[in-house]
């Protein structure tokens, strides 16, 4: 049965028949709509300063911090991976090897790749082993909803005392993310979080923040912040707070009810949810099931991918690839409706031989009729 706590976050999407795209941007809960439209009626009204956006920050840094099972004091923010990225990047030691996986997303890569004086090497996402430094990679691949064989990662890299990044941007809100498991985590809360663009974050471990120089440092990253709007004196957090930047006061105002509420699920049963949808799609087309929320299949010229944006489904092509996201606005009747558009007769019903079909359904999938 669906638990209390998930029929009640599904409730916060309104209708969303044939999206499927949450791999590229989210959908805003009811919640977090409201919270933006009181926010601009305060602005309007002169009824808003900047410090009394502080705590609502604070709230959904913890927010966060529960949803990745770590302490808010490891918890930085900021507004872009790629920004964040360019940290660690500008941290590394001359002569320090990165390893990436290859084809990951490109703003866990460029980053790296433009810093002089280091080395990044590019492997299968199968051979995440070794490195000099650090080995980088996205917990679930943009293009193919891969997820990585983490287990073996992180043994390889404790082998040779190797640091970890991860990249969960494609996994936070949908698949469970540990984020004390890696040294660096960074998370973009836009698509499976459904929270505004510009409501980042990252996770340090103990071990790698003193190898760090808050190279972006400005006033929010002082230890009293209102404090550290003047130089030359600068007394920085103590904690993963130095490494914050200044936020974009409205994104945060739609993320706090939208990360909260994630915060509260129990993400392996949006997981089960998910990924049962998912592979009841891959049933319906014939094409191995890949236990994953994002499906893909080959689709080189484009034309499923046109095919179903001219019904009406939106969904996404990555890499020649034609890609299906199913987020808690999704069930069984996207399903049915991606088979129809693609010409298939075939309906797609729960069966006896595939359990993750029948969980996807008790767990909340809704059939069209």
């Amino acid at each position: 049965m669906t638990s209390e706590a998930l029929t009640a976050a599904i409730a916060q999407f309104a209708n969303a028949r044939g999206y499927l795209a949450a791999a590229s941007i989210g959908l805003p809960t009811k919640d977090t709509v409201d919270a933006l439209t009181a926010d601009l009626a305060s602005w309007r009204a002169a009824d808003r300063d900047p410090q009394g956006y502080d705590e609502v920050i604070e709230r959904t840094r913890a927010s966060y911090a529960r949803l990745v099972a770590v302490d808010p004091s490891v918890v930085a923010i900021g507004s872009q991976t790629s920004v964040m990225t360019s940290l660690i990047a500008e941290s590394a030691p001359e002569g320090a090897e990165v390893v990436v996986a290859d084809g990951d997303f490109s703003s866990i890569i460029f980053p790296f790749q433009s810093r002089p004086g280091i080395t990044v090497r590019a492997v299968p996402l199968a051979a995440l082993a070794d490195g000099t430094w650090l080995v980088v990679f996205s917990l679930v691949q943009s293009s193919t909803g891969a997820i990585a064989d983490v287990a073996s990662v992180l043994e390889a890299a404790a082998a040779h005392d190797v640091l970890t990044f991860c990249d969960t941007t494609q996994a936070a809100g949908v698949l469970p993310v540990p984020a004390s498991l890696f040294d660096i985590t960074v998370c973009h809360s836009y698509k499976w979080l459904c929270a505004p663009r510009g409501v980042a974050f990252l996770t340090l471990s103990a071990r790698v923040r003193p190898l760090l120089r808050a190279g972006q440092a400005g006033w929010y990253a002082g230890d009293d912040v209102w404090a550290s709007c003047y130089g030359p004196d600068m007394r920085l957090a103590g904690d993963a707070r130095r490494f914050d930047v200044s936020p974009a006061w409205q994104a945060w105002i739609g993320a706090e009810p939208a990360i909260a509420l994630f915060a509260g699920l129990d993400i392996a049963e949006v997981w089960e949810f998910t990924s049962g949808l998912g592979d009841a799609l891959c049933e319906a087309l014939g094409i191995p099931q890949q236990h994953q929320a994002i499906v893909t299949w080959p689709d080189p010229e484009g034309e499923h991918l046109r095919t179903l944006i001219a019904a009406g489904i939106r969904v996404s092509g990555r890499a020649g690839r034609l890609r299906a996201a199913f987020h808690l606005w999704n069930d069984l009747s996207d399903v049915e409706a991606v088979v129809e558009a693609l010409g298939r007769s075939r309906v797609v019903e729960p069966v006896s031989t595939g359990g993750r079909h029948r969980a996807a359904r008790s767990n909340g999938a809704r059939p069209r009729g």
